[in-house]
């Protein structure tokens, strides 16, 4: 589990594009809100493990989402709801249900349906927050925090020396 966290620490004080961190955590608030227990949870996890993204930052993304989703599932249920029952789109959820192996996705359920429309829209929101929130630790926080005397006295102990050269790529 803390695999994941010094992954992301050393993508945030590194040279790691800050559009793969940004992605990533799109991906994972995706992934997250979408219920895991149908195929198209699965299909879209394979999916996204080869597109060139963080991967520390994804999963540390998804473990998010999944903790925040179910606080949403009245608001997923209804918009799901408003989704399925779109009028014009009725006839290709019929015939997507007549296609082998696409009733597997469940994606005629309403939580499903809505946790996927809600993630969608999320998706660029994210992005940006994520983006800003990359550039503000790299410009202003992490100098900060370098320059600090508790931070630096703290380095200079052995064990925690040796826990920040996990975390970091700074040298003070």
């Amino acid at each position: 589990m803390i695999a994941p966290v010094v992954k992301l620490f050393k993508a945030l004080n590194t040279n790691s594009h800050p559009g793969e961190i940004a992605h990533a955590a799109s991906i994972g608030i995706l992934l997250g809100f979408v219920p895991k227990n149908n195929a198209l949870w699965y299909i879209l996890f394979v999916f996204f493990l080869f597109v060139r993204i963080h991967k520390g930052t994804l999963f540390l993304s998804i473990l998010l989402g999944t903790l925040i989703a179910p606080l949403f599932d009245p608001l997923l249920d209804a918009l799901g709801y408003a989704v399925l029952n779109i009028g014009a789109l009725k006839p290709a959820y019929a015939a997507l249900l007549e296609i082998p192996f696409v009733a597997f996705t469940k994606f005629n359920n309403t939580i499903v349906a809505g946790s996927l429309a809600a993630s969608l829209i999320l998706y660029i929101p994210v992005y940006i927050l994520t983006r800003f929130l990359v550039f503000t630790w790299r410009k202003f926080a992490a100098p900060a925090l370098a320059q600090n005397k508790f931070v630096q006295a703290l380095y200079k102990t052995p064990l925690a020396a040796k826990i920040a050269g996990f975390f970091t790529e700074v040298e003070l």
